[in-house]
This record gives C-alpha cells, structure tokens and sequence, in this order.
C-alpha cells in the first residue's frame, strides 16, 4: 500500500493592508517632545508615564524608530544649547556650581527620558546600530556644553586654578570638584584625560620644576627631603579626594621627577647635610625618609648604596692606615666593632634592612679590613685580650653577642690561616698561664670556627683543650704516686703537651736551679715509667713560677715570675752581687731573653728586686746586679712581667708569617692534585682559578706560588706539561 499524500497549508497575507492615519508619526512625536520640554522645565509631574511610553512603543512598532530618534536628538541638542548659554553668562565663582547643578538636572531629565523610550533603546536602536538614549545624552552634553568654545577653556581654567590654589594653602570645596571632575569622567575615559587630566600633570610638572628649584636653593637636605614627602603625601591625598584613582602614579610620577629624581645627586652630596653627614651623626629619620622618597626614582637606591660604601671604605681606609690608630690592636678591632654596629644600625632603622645595603657593607669591611696585612693577627690579639679579662661579669648572652661580633670580622678576613697561627700562639698562653677567663667562651668560639671552617681548621686547637684536662688527670696521679716525698722541696705543676697540637716553640734549655731540677727529674720518672715510647723535653721559655722572698727588715713578698727569671733570681740565693757573665753562664739563658728578664727584674720602677750598676734603662755584658734588700711593694704578690721590645717582636712576626707560608704549600699541592685528578688535563689559567676557589675559605694564595707549586708536582712527576701547548698540564696517574 502507498503511504498517505500529505496535505500542506500556507498563510496567505491580509489582501488589505492595515493603513495607519498619515498624520499619526507627527502627532505622536507632538506629544512625545512636549513631554520631554516639559521634562527639562522640570514640569514632569503632570505627565503620565504610560501613555508616554505607549506612543514611543507604537511608533517603533509601527516603522517610525527613525523619526522618533532623529527629533530625540534634536529636542535634547536644542535644549542643551540654550543651557550652554545659561552656563556661559554665569559670573565668577557660581560658574563650577552652575555647571555642576545643571548636571545634575540633566542626568535627571536623561533618565525620565530613557524610560519613556525604553522600547526604542531596546528594540529599535540595536537594530540599527545607533547610541543608546543615555550614551547619547552624555555625547550631547559633551559636544554642546563641556566642548563649547566658551566652556571648555574655561572650565578646564577653573578647576587647574582650584588646584593651584589648595597647593598654596587655600581651602577649597572638594566636593564640587570631586563632582565636576566625576562629569569629566562620566563623559568618557578620553574626555577626563584630554580636557583635565594632560594639562593637570602639566601644570603639575611646571608648578613643582619651580617649587623644587627654590627649595634646594635655601633648604638644608633634610629639610628639602620633609617638604618633598609632604608634597608627595599631598598628592596622594588629592587623588584620593577627587581624581581618577588611576591619575595617582601618574602624580606620583610627576613630583618624584621633579623633586626628587631632578636633584637627587645635589640632595645626596650635600655639603653639611647630605648622606654622610645623616651617616655621621646617625639622623635615623632623616635616612629613612631619604631612603623611602629615592626608592621610587628608577636610580635613587644605587646611588644611596654607591655614596655609603665609599663612605665607609674612606673611613675604613683611614683606620687601617694610621700608624697611630695600629698602635693598639684591642683599639683597633673594637673600632672596627663600633663602626660595624653604626652601619648596622643605620640599615636596620632607615634602610629597611635591604640585604643589598648589608652586601655593600659587608663588602665595604672586607675590602679596608685586608688593607691591613696585621688585620688576622690583630682580631686574634682582640680574642685574646676579652678572653683574659674583658668578659669577666658579663652574662653568657653578652659573651655570645661578642663572639658572634668577632666571627663576623672573622668572615671578612681573606687569610683566616694566619688568623688561626695567631689565635693558636695566644690560645695557648692563655690555657699554660691559666688566665683564660671563661672555659666555655673559649670552646663556644672553636665551635663557632669549626661551624665556619671544618674540622681540620679546629682539630688542633680541641687537642690543646685536651691535652689541659689530661695534664690535670697526670698531675693528680704524680702526687698521688710521690707527694709525700716532695711535702719538704718546690711543688711542681706539669703541663704535658702533645707536639703537634701546640704552637712550635724552638726548644731553648736552661740551667734550672738544683732545688727544681730535683723534682723534674722524679716527674720524668714518674711519666715515663706510666707512658712507654714517649719523649719529654722542658719548654722553659713557656713556665711560670712563684717564688717567696726575703729582703730587707723581714719584709716578705711573693713574686711570680716567668721560668727564666727564676732561674735568675735564684741564683741570688748564693751571692748578693753577680756580674751579667756570670749570670749568663750559670743558667744558659739565650742572650735575647736573658737581656730582657734582667732588664725587667732591674729597670722597672716598682718592681726592681734587682740593682744595676751602672744605673741605665738598657742591660750591658759589663754590668752587675745586686739583690736589692730595700725593695717593698703595698701588694704581697707582686707580678713581675717580661719586658717586650718592639724590636724584637718583628722577628718574631717575620716568623709566624713564614710558617703560615710554608703550611700553604702543601694545601695548594694538594687542592692542584685534587683538580687534575678529577679534570686529567687543564690549562694553567683554569688550573689558578679552580685553586683560588678552593682555597678561598682559608686564604687567597698568589698565583706565583701557585706556578710554584705546580713546577714542584711537575719535577715529582705528578703532573707533565703538554708537549705542543706549554699552558696545558695533564696528570700523570
């Protein structure tokens, strides 16, 4: 069976078309521009609102859109015309005012407006890509009004005047111009920046140019500084009240480069009142300003930073380099400390704490603090001296504070190897003569150094703590073994230490008394019978003694004095007058020394047990010493030093910085070694910087001893030279 036909239907349009009256689109548009006449006389309250909007929908719906729009345009344009000469024939200070009121008429008359023809705007104006009612009435507005040739100047005049006026001192009414500057920018981004914003920074740029110009001509800088922040808060307030938020950096942008960017070099290097004098004289407030107001100028901080570090490096250059200021290292390093702490300070209070204001600092010490080749030896003596005596009834917080404190110069120290030659040398009369004032300091410190360095930096010096409390263990068992056999003689206190832990002391004997000799000798007994394949040796230059003495009228004291000036004194015992042969002879002091410990016994005012003659402050090989029976003293104990001559200590110097040479040669072969090892060939230049890395936790090593070196690995046969390049090493395995 076929399937069913389907039927199809068709509307056919009306055969007679609805006809609309001809007059309907101008009696409809009569009513509708009445209403809106009526709307703008403020006479809408006899209106009725529906009827309107019917009229506009049906003559929209009946083709008429077009109409209706073109005499919306014209009615608002015709209006607004005679508006703008109201506007124009206002006098004086009404004129903003006016303005402002009848912009708030209009906005009003707009949306009475946009209501009755809601339909077209919906309908009818996408439809034909026209501007919607409300856009169109600002668009009028703009063209007839605020773009008339008598308004716009005057306008724009107006308000850059209000302006002026409130940065002069004046009180303005913020309020209409946040309102007359809100219509600008209601109008349209473009509008706001063309008509107001432009010739604002302008005006702005020219006002603080001038401004700016007469501050710095009269102003001390930090003066100059607290009127540009002022300004600068000024600014940022004004925006706040009646701008466009998105003006403020453009402000901003403004006074930072005319007040602060145009005259920043001047302001930083300002005689009597720039940057190093805020430095000097620590004016915390006046650098955090100047920190805070160049940060915003692209180059301000670099050039803060730049003009601080030659600061410091000029000071610390004239601290390194005053012979009198190197007189005293204590004084010296504590200058140093002080100096640190200011610039600390300065960072933490006024820099904001920017880690690159404490990289140039830190890196402004390590520069001047290497100036001075005596810098590691200086630090060491610093140690040494809080050590003794300076941290006695300081709590432990103070002590960690000043050890941290010397770390840190630690840390600047290029050759921390010589450091650690001298701060052994010191440690190590500090443990021996027990004038260490605090245990724990001292190990706090190697363990910070070890925390700094490594293990092999401290191995040494944890061995010399070691080697103490063994010597105490030692000492209780010599008395213990033989102590009832010395209760009559001298009693004895040993220091046994091990050789390779200590400081390298040349072994100078002397002739000790027979009376100590005696108990020397059961000792050496005693500890070798208890310790096989040991050797002992008397390091008499490192001893100290206290011996009671006699003189004249039964006055008695008890002298300490060094190992040498025992030996010395009690020589005494036997004669009352001895020359300086003989005293040489009979204990073999070396000539140095010996001079020293006589001149120290003779020529000290208040503490010459000895008489010289002939009476000089200097010691001759034809002099002679007598016991000087009339010598007395307020204090039982009487401590007698040895006296240092300057001239002596050079040597001495010359010595230790020798040492530190010769312990560097076998670490430079070594780190050589290791690089090749792992690199198999490498060219000399590459071979010195890999080195220099390596080494530069401990010192910086010259690369001339570095060729040095290499030449010497090369004769042993651990390196070879390239047989076609000269620069090229390979190692050999």
């Amino acid at each position: 069976m076929s399937a069913p036909k389907k039927k199809n239907f068709q509307i056919e349009a009306f055969k007679h078309r609805v006809v609309v009256d001809p007059k309907y689109a101008e009696k409809t548009w009569k009513i509708l521009e009445h209403a809106i006449h009526e709307i703008y006389n403020h006479n809408a309250s006899g209106l009725s609102f529906e009827e309107l909007y019917r009229n506009a929908y049906n003559m929209v719906l009946h083709k008429f859109g077009e109409k209706l729009y073109s005499g919306l345009v014209s009615t608002m344009t015709a209006h607004l015309k005679e508006i703008a000469k109201h506007i124009e024939s206002t006098q004086g200070g009404l004129f903003l005012e006016e303005l402002n009121r009848i912009w708030a008429e209009h906005n009003k008359a707009l949306q009475m407006i946009r209501d009755i023809l809601m339909y077209m705007d919906r309908t009818f104006i996408p439809s034909t890509h026209k501007t919607p009612v409300h856009e169109l009435g600002l668009n009028l507005w703009r063209d007839n009004i605020i773009h008339s040739s008598k308004i716009h100047k005057r306008l724009q005049d107006t308000l850059l005047e209000l302006v002026q006026r409130e940065r002069t001192g004046e009180v303005i009414n913020r309020g209409l111009m946040r309102n007359v500057i809100q219509m600008l920018m209601d109008l349209g981004s473009s509008v706001y920046q063309e008509d107001f914003e432009k010739p604002f920074l302008d005006v702005s740029a020219d006002f603080y140019r001038l401004e700016s110009q007469q501050y710095i001509e009269c102003c001390d800088c930090g003066d100059y500084l607290k009127k540009a922040e002022k300004r600068l808060m000024e600014e940022i307030e004004r925006v706040s009240h009646y701008l466009d938020t998105k003006s403020e950096p453009k402000l901003t942008n403004v006074v930072e480069k005319q007040m602060i960017e145009s005259h920043m070099h001047r302001l930083v290097h300002m005689e009597n009142s720039g940057l190093v004098n805020m430095i000097v004289n620590d004016k915390y407030e006046d650098l955090g300003r100047m920190y805070n107001l160049l940060r915003r100028v692209s180059t301000g901080l670099a050039l803060i930073r730049d003009v601080m570090t030659s600061h410091i490096r000029e000071i610390g250059k004239q601290l390194v380099t005053d012979p009198e200021k190197l007189k005293d290292p204590v004084d010296f390093v504590q200058r140093l400390l002080d100096e640190k702490d200011k610039h600390d300070k300065i960072i933490s209070l006024a820099f904001n704490n920017d880690k690159t204001f404490q990289n140039a600092l830190n890196s402004s010490f390590e520069f001047f603090i290497n100036l001075n080749p005596r810098s590691p030896e200086f630090i060491s003596l610093f140690v040494d001296d809080k050590l003794r005596k300076g941290l006695k009834g300081v709590t432990e917080e103070d002590v960690e504070i000043i050890l941290d404190k010397v770390m840190m110069l630690f840390r600047y120290l290029q050759e921390k190897d010589v450091f650690e030659k001298y701060y052994k040398q010191h440690l190590a009369k500090r443990l021996l003569s027990g004038k260490t004032v605090s245990d724990d300091a001292e190990r706090s410190l190697i363990v910070k150094l070890k925390t700094e360095c490594g293990y092999q930096f401290t191995s040494k010096l944890e061995g010399m703590f070691t080697d103490m409390k063994t010597s105490q263990d030692t000492m209780q068992g010599f008395h213990a073994a033989v102590g009832a056999d010395l209760a009559e003689g001298p009693s004895l206190t040993v220091q046994v230490l091990t050789t390779g832990s200590w400081p390298t002391q040349s072994v100078n004997t002397c002739n000790l008394p027979s009376e100590i000799l005696g108990v020397c000798d059961r000792f050496k007994t005693y500890y070798l019978g208890t310790h096989t394949g040991r050797r002992l040796s008397w390091q008499t230059n490192m001893g100290t003694a206290d011996l009671k003495a006699t003189f004249g009228k039964g006055q008695k004291h008890e002298l300490n004095v060094s190992t040498y000036q025992m030996c010395i004194l009690m020589l005494f015992n036997k004669s009352d007058r001895m020359s300086y042969k003989e005293i040489e002879q009979a204990t073999e002091i070396p000539a140095s020394d010996l001079k020293r410990c006589l001149q120290s016994l003779a020529c000290v005012k208040g503490k010459n047990v000895l008489r010289k003659e002939p009476m000089s402050k200097d010691i001759a090989e034809d002099d002679a010493f007598y016991f000087n029976d009339k010598f007395s003293s307020k204090f039982y104990k009487v401590k007698i030093g040895t006296v240092v001559a300057q001239k002596e200590s050079e040597p001495e110097k010359q010595e230790t910085r020798q040492r530190v040479e010769e312990d560097r040669k076998p670490q430079i072969e070594a780190a050589i070694v290791r690089i090749m090892k792992s690199r198999r060939v490498l060219d000399h230049n590459n071979i010195v910087a890999e080195v220099t890395k390596q080494l530069q936790s401990r010192f910086l090593p010259n690369p001339v001893v570095i060729k040095k070196r290499i030449e010497s690995l090369i004769e042993r046969e651990f390196l070879e030279r390239d047989k076609t390049d000269r620069k090229l090493y390979r190692y050999l395995a």
